[in-house]
Parts: structure tokens; sequence; C-alpha cells
């Protein structure tokens, strides 16, 4: 053999790598293997791990920040024209209520209503812990004045000039919206790092902890059905997507029920002779006119719950061609191209 030749094997060699990798790094190893519950024998893909992008949960902050200005409104108050717009002179109306010694009601109006939107979008904010720490914002006020009115109840069945307060402060909207966006922030900071996602050489691993709640899902490449990319306009921008799995089980998949519903429709009565015709097509009207009202129509769409699915991360492009590779080695068919191979070998050698 030529220099020249053996020159070219060696490139040739080098040049080919495998497109999956297991991690070689004993000291991360042990934490991963940890952290991700692995079995025996199974190892995490080079390049395998993910976790959501720093700015994947943005809408949290904007909504801590939106929260930190309705406090500031309510705190420096408005004084609107006389020919100002109806929306800004409703809001300088809501501010007086909360300036009232009684239950600041108009806060309470505003932050409910932002509450309540944000829930109804269904967006990345609407989780379980948002909703409860926008109520506590919401009611805290309410629960400090009220403090007043139990203190002068208190006072009344005391003797001499004894006060009482419960709560040894008032309500400030300036510190109080600005410690809460602080700590919303901080938590949004730790929920945001509560995701990791590991492809290991037996399955896709989606991990989640945060708080008290704990979740761990592993899902088999041969029940992999479809791999999906979304990436939004603000994802397209600042460079990450999600990749979401598709499995024949309808993991990926949420029912949404959609429609209005005003109750259920009244039970049909029986026609006791008594009612005359008129009364009773006014009745079947009455009842399909509910029957309307309560409709609901089912459907299903793709579930991006950070929980399982590779939520808005940077390398999507390599996940989706390692979970392609990784898909084609363990489906059926590809066991099957391989078990005729072996043996069109065998009987090429017999």
């Amino acid at each position: 053999m030529s220099e020249d030749a053996a020159a070219e094997e060696v490139t040739e060699t080098t040049e080919e790598t495998p497109a999956v990798e297991v991690a070689n790094d004993p000291p991360k190893s042990d934490d991963s293997r940890n952290k991700y519950r692995l079995i025996a024998g199974e190892e995490i893909l080079e390049g395998g791990e993910a976790k959501p992008s720093t700015l994947a949960f943005l809408g949290m902050y904007i909504l801590g920040g939106l929260v930190f200005g309705v406090h500031l409104l309510f705190n420096n108050g408005l004084n609107p024209a006389d020919d100002a717009s109806f929306l800004l002179k409703l809001t300088a109306t809501l501010i007086d209520f909360t300036d009232s010694e009684t239950v600041p009601i108009g806060f309470v109006l505003v932050m409910g209503f932002l509450t309540w939107a944000n829930r109804m979008l269904n967006v990345s904010t609407s989780g379980k812990w948002v909703t409860i720490a926008l109520l506590l914002a919401t009611f805290l006020p309410v629960v400090i004045s009220l403090d007043g009115l139990v203190s002068m109840v208190a006072g009344w069945f005391s003797s001499g000039d004894t006060t009482y307060d419960f709560i040894p402060f008032g309500y400030d909207y300036f510190w109080a919206g600005l410690v809460f966006t602080l700590l919303f922030w901080g938590a949004t900071l730790k929920y945001q790092r509560s995701f990791s996602y590991a492809i290991t050489t037996n399955a896709i691993i989606f991990q989640h902890e945060f708080l008290l709640s704990r979740s761990h899902r592993r899902i088999l490449f041969d029940r992999i059905s479809e791999v999906m990319v979304e990436r939004t306009p603000m994802g397209t921008m600042l460079g990450f997507a999600t990749v979401t799995i598709m499995t024949d089980s309808g993991v990926g998949l949420v029912e949404e029920t959609v429609g209005v519903s005003a109750g259920t429709a009244p039970s049909a009565a029986k026609n006791t002779g008594d009612e005359s015709a008129g009364e009773m097509v006014r009745k079947g009207l009455f009842r399909s006119f509910f029957a309307f009202l309560s409709y609901q129509r089912t459907t299903r769409r793709v579930d991006h719950d950070p929980r399982h699915c590779f939520y808005k991360i940077r390398k999507w492009e390599n996940i989706k061609m390692m979970l392609n590779e990784m898909h084609r080695k363990h489906s059926q068919s590809n066991m099957l191209e391989d078990i005729k191979s072996a043996l069109t070998q065998t009987g090429d050698e017999a």
C-alpha cells in the first residue's frame, strides 16, 4: 500500500464519527444518573441534556412588572381632565374607591380582572402557582384593611384605652408592589431552572422539580410517532424552539373543551294531557335554547407543557436530529431490516 493511499484511509477513518455519542464525564455522570434516575447500563448521549432558554418565561417577568405597575398606579393616583377618555376616568374612580377607609374595592377589582384574564388566556403564565401568587397580591390589602375593623370591634369589648393591632403596619402600595415583583421574579427564575431534559441510550426523560411538586417521565424511542418543532416569532428572534414528542398513546396531545355553558337543559316533562300544543312548543323551544347555550365542543391540540416536551430550548436542531436517529435505531422497521440483513449474510456465507 502506498503512502498516499494509507494517508487517505487514515483521513476517512478520522472523519467517520458516530452521529450519537455517549457522554464520558465521570464526575458529572454520577450526578446525572441520580438526577435522571438512570437504570443500569443507561447513559446520557453526548449533547443530550437540555433546559429551557433563559428568555423562555419572559411573559412571567412581564407579568410581574405589570403587577408592579398596577401598584404604582394606585400609589400615585390619577387626576384626569374633564375631556379624558372613559377608561382613564374609570381607573381614577377605582383608585378613589381604594383610597377610602374601607375595603380597597378598586384595587381588588383591577387585580382580580388581571388574575382572571391571565388564567383564561391559558398561556405560559397561566399556571396554578402564578394564579395563587396573583390572588395573594389581590387580597393582601383587604386582609390588612380588615385588621383595622377587627381591632375596632375588639376595642369595644376592652376596658380603657387598650388598642388591638394584630397587623402592626399598613399596606404601602409602592413597597408592597416592589417586594411582590422581586419575589415573583425570583420564583420565576427558580421555576424555569426546575425543568431539565435528557436523551439517553434507552429513553427520553423529562424531569421537573419545583417547590413540593415532582414529576419524572420516561418515553421509549419505539413509542415515538412524530417529532414536532414549533418556533414562535419571539423564538425565531431569540433563537429557541419547542420540540414536542407525539406517541401512539396520546402523549403530546391534550383535549380542550371550547364552548359556552349556561347550565344543563331542564329535563323533558311528560305530557299529562293538560298542556296545550302551544305550551308544548314553547317548552320545546325553551329546552332547545338551553341545549344550544350548554353546547361544548372538545378538540385535541398539541400540548406544549414544559413538563412533557423540550420547552423553548436553544439547541433544538441537535435535539431533533438526535431524536430522529434514536427513533430510527429502535423502530421495528429498522430491527426487521437488521434481521433481514443478518439472514441474508448468513445465507451467503452458507
